[in-house]
């Protein structure tokens, strides 16, 4: 590399030589030894022009911008009778780029990699550039586990100073962790440290994870792991004293030796207090984590530093330190721990700054914010403001931040960015159904229409089965309180006879109604609603006898006034993306006097959500329904729970799981044989437990998430019929807020069905039912 700038040095002080008349006014000026460059583009860059007068300073000027431009491996200046003459010796220009052998990387990538190594079509070429470019494709390989890679540069002279480039690529065998070792461990065995690695020796995901291939940053967090897995469990002299990776010579196999120094297990002998105390100091030891007597827990000290720093954060200081000291008894093996306080100044919020909300008026975010401008500064409301935010589902992702107010020590902002997602849809399709023949189906919906927040919906859906003509319109603030006020406008019609699974029927329903959602705490709502219907019934000679019981009693067409009471509390961290909290909905429904129908019907359906760990989320759903006629008269059966299907119990299908009704045809039509149809029933349970967790390699996307699950479920009468109608089932699941809507895919597997279940194996919901 010396060499070369002694080279270039050389050259230069050459071309200086070169110059040695005297200062003359220049007449013109002559370009010689172009083949690629423009005149035009040497005369921009030099520093020279026609009637200036040309001295040694100039000259030596002239040469060095020439040089500069990195155009040219010489560059000479001459006179003649007045005239300037430049003779430059051109660089060669990279004409063509071929690589050939590659197959672990598309050659695009490869392509853009030689780009920032400075190797590009058009681009002058340089040899310390087509070096740094080969060492640039090596490092890729690298990283893949192709340590046996080989790359062989050529170049090839072309026409007009130009070259083209060749890289022959020979990948050989990707290198695969043969053995990791550990030196010094006593308390654990090698295979329960093996195991909390990523890192690992091949198996059968290995093609998938990728985790076998040596990864440099990989095994730095795998060192943290370990470092703090001996931590939580009181080893505070554990050290890792070196690390130690080879490669065997013929490149295929890797070795990781990681020495340890355990060290002795402490306990906890004492915690004390200490500083500016401006909460009591009971209160503050309610939040430290881990008591005397205990063994040392590294995160429990992590987490209890942080809950009275946003303790103190709830009244105003919002940059309090706490600092834990230990006191380690090295004969005892003991440590105490004191905490120092250091609330600092209190401050308050200045202003909260909102960005990323093209669509989303700012009034729709700040509605939401608990923490307000002007105030103290809450951790508090300012955790939960971002949770209600997030809950809006209008948003992927919401950050908050607050920043001190440059020059203040008592004020801060907060800068709150939001990254939109589609929150509307239009759509229309078609499709075909054995049981429901040509289906026809449009929808527009709009979640925040014209960026205010409201909801409004027009859904138009015909089948053989269901046909639903709807209009919805919501809005969440009615009232600056957050009172919300919603309309529904909707006819539903539903015949039963292409399904084999149902008791034959048809009911045309048209119906409107008003809702009213009054907030009651802040994570609690309370909504009323009246609608008013009319159904009109229709049965068949191969209907079931309660339905036509039912007609007896009630008619073919009756009105009802359907009141609705329900309760809801949301406590989840993301609408989108969960990952902890619960939600909890009581609804109920009664028929109001005035209507020909005596019923009621109670619900309660509950969520929780445990974040296991960073990727892995487990859900518990729980729900169960009752309903029957009051004043003497029946539950419509219209109006029964049912059971089976993507929404409660998958791998069987739709609603088909409960009580069943046998029809006996008519002997005028003796082809036809006695048939057991789902009628559905006057209680529901259902219970899912679902393990979530990311699509790997697509980890940041919060609209995709596969799961896999357990769920059971049936409708019943009576209690003693729970056992004969309870059904099971397990499989997996995808997830996807698509800009269309919610899709969901399952792939499910009956545990204990019987031969007249109806299954469904393969199961999918697009959207949202009205």
């Amino acid at each position: 590399m010396k060499f070369k700038y002694f080279v270039a040095l050389a050259g230069f002080f050459f071309a200086i030589s070169c110059w040695a008349s005297e200062s003359f006014v220049v007449k013109d000026i002559r370009v010689e030894g172009i083949q690629r460059t423009e005149a035009g583009t040497i005369f921009s860059y030099l520093p020279i022009k026609v009637g200036d007068t040309l001295d040694e300073a100039k000259a030596t000027e002239a040469i060095k911008a020439l040089y500069a431009t990195g155009f040219f491996k010489d560059v000479r200046l001459k006179s003649e009778s007045g005239v300037l003459i430049v003779e430059v010796d051109e660089r060669p220009a990279i004409a063509q780029i071929s690589i050939n052998g590659a197959k672990e990387f598309e050659k695009d990538k490869l392509a853009e990699g030689l780009k920032q190594a400075g190797i590009a079509e058009s681009r002058i070429f340089s040899r310390s550039l087509l070096e740094r470019a080969e060492q640039e494709l090596k490092r890729q390989y690298i990283s893949r586990g192709k340590y046996a890679v080989k790359i062989t540069t050529t170049t090839k002279p072309l026409e007009r100073n130009r070259i083209g480039i060749n890289f022959d690529i020979h990948e050989g065998r990707t290198a695969r962790i043969k053995k990791i070792n550990f030196v010094g461990n006593e308390q654990f065995k090698d295979s329960e440290l093996r195991g909390l690695l990523v890192l690992r020796k091949p198996d059968l995901l290995s093609w998938f994870t990728k985790n076998d291939q040596y990864s440099k940053q990989k095994l730095g967090a795998d060192l943290e792991t370990l470092r703090s897995y001996y931590l939580d469990r009181g080893y505070l002299e554990f050290n890792i004293e070196s690390t130690q990776v080879s490669i065997t010579p013929d490149m295929r196999d890797i070795y990781i030796t990681i020495n340890v120094t355990e060290g002795a297990q402490y306990k906890v002998s004492d915690i004390k207090v200490a500083g500016e105390l401006l909460i009591p100091e009971e209160e503050i030891r309610k939040l430290i984590l881990f008591k005397a007597g205990q063994v040392f827990a590294r995160q429990k000290l992590t987490e209890s530093i942080k809950l009275i720093t946003d303790r103190l954060g709830d009244d105003g200081y919002a940059f309090a330190n706490v600092n834990a000291s230990p006191e380690l008894d090295y004969e005892n093996r003991q440590a105490a721990f004191t905490f120092f306080i250091d609330p600092g100044r209190r401050v308050y919020v200045r202003r909260i700054n909102i960005s990323g909300n093209d669509r989303t008026r700012d009034e729709v975010i700040r509605r939401e914010f608990r923490q307000m401008e002007g105030a103290w500064h809450s951790t508090k409301n300012i955790n939960l403001s971002k949770q209600r935010v997030d809950r809006l589902a209008f948003f992927n992702s919401v950050n908050v931040e607050t920043p001190a107010v440059p020059n203040k020590t008592d004020q801060v902002d907060i800068n709150v960015k939001v990254e939109e997602r589609p929150t509307g849809s239009i759509m229309f399709g078609a499709g075909y159904s054995d049981r429901q023949g040509l289906i026809l189906n449009g929808s527009i919906s709009q979640n925040n229409i014209f960026g205010t927040g409201n909801f409004f919906s027009l859904d138009v859906n015909t089948g053989a089965i269901n046909k639903t003509y709807a209009a919805s319109f919501t809005n969440p603030y009615f009232t600056v309180n957050g009172v919300s006020l919603g309309f529904d406008v909707y006819k539903r019609d539903v015949d039963t006879r292409p399904l084999t699974r149902f008791g034959e029927f048809k009911t045309e329903t048209v119906g409107a109604g008003i809702r009213v959602g009054i907030p009651i705490a802040e994570n609690d709502i309370v909504s009323i609603g009246l609608a008013a219907e009319n159904t009109k019934l229709g049965i068949f000679e191969n209907s079931p006898p309660r339905y036509v019981d039912f007609v007896r009693e009630f008619g073919t067409s009756t009105n009802n006034f359907p009141l609705t009471i329900s309760w809801a509390r949301d406590r989840r961290d993301s609408a989108i993306w969960t990952t902890s909290g619960t939600t909890h909905r009581l609804f109920g429904e009664v028929s109001a006097p005035g209507g020909d129908l005596n019923y009621y019907k109670v619900s309660y359906h509950q969520k929780w959500f445990y974040p296991i760990t960073d990727d892995l989320t487990l859900m518990i759903n729980g729900e169960f329904g009752y309903g029957d006629g009051y004043t003497g008269k029946s539950l419509p059966f219209f109006k029964n729970f049912f059971a089976g299907g993507n929404n409660s119990v998958r791998g069987y299908d739709l609603n088909s799981l409960g009580p069943r009704d046998t029809v006996i045809p008519n002997t005028s039509n003796s082809a036809l044989n006695s048939r057991l149809f789902a009628v559905g029933a006057s209680k529901r349970v259902v219970g899912n437990i679902e393990l979530m967790y990311p699509v790997p390699f697509m980890k940041d996307d919060r609209s995709l998430r596969l799961s896999a699950f357990l769920d059971g479920g049936t409708t019943f009468n009576h209690f003693s019929e729970l056992n004969n109608f309870m059904r099971y089932s397990a499989g997996i699941a995808l997830t996807w807020v698509s800009p269309m809507g919610p899709l969901k895919v399952s792939l499910a597997q009956p545990l204990n069905d019987v031969p007249a279940d109806n299954l469904q194996r393969f199961q999918f919901m697009f959207g949202q039912q009205f």
